[in-house]
């Protein structure tokens, strides 16, 4: 088989594994942020912004890894 083959394959499960990844950490955040709102409602102002804070970083992270991906399939 082609080498190039492989390339596609790999970047496509690295990118699969990247949005799962991605996706599973940003929905524990929410979870947490929101049992942690039920348990204090009066900090729920500083728990949703550590919450947005947390998940544009997960996300730029997933981000970052879909680039990789996407380059490591096209060299």
């Amino acid at each position: 088989m082609d080498p190039a083959t492989f390339a596609f394959l790999a970047a496509g499960f690295g990118a699969g594994l990247t949005v799962i990844g991605g996706g599973i950490g940003i929905g524990k955040i929410g979870s947490s942020a929101m049992d942690a709102t039920g348990r204090q409602p009066e900090a729920a102002n500083d728990i949703r912004t550590s919450m947005i804070i947390s998940a544009a970083l997960i996300e730029g992270i997933a981000l970052f890894g879909l680039v990789i991906c996407i380059l490591l399939a096209l060299k």
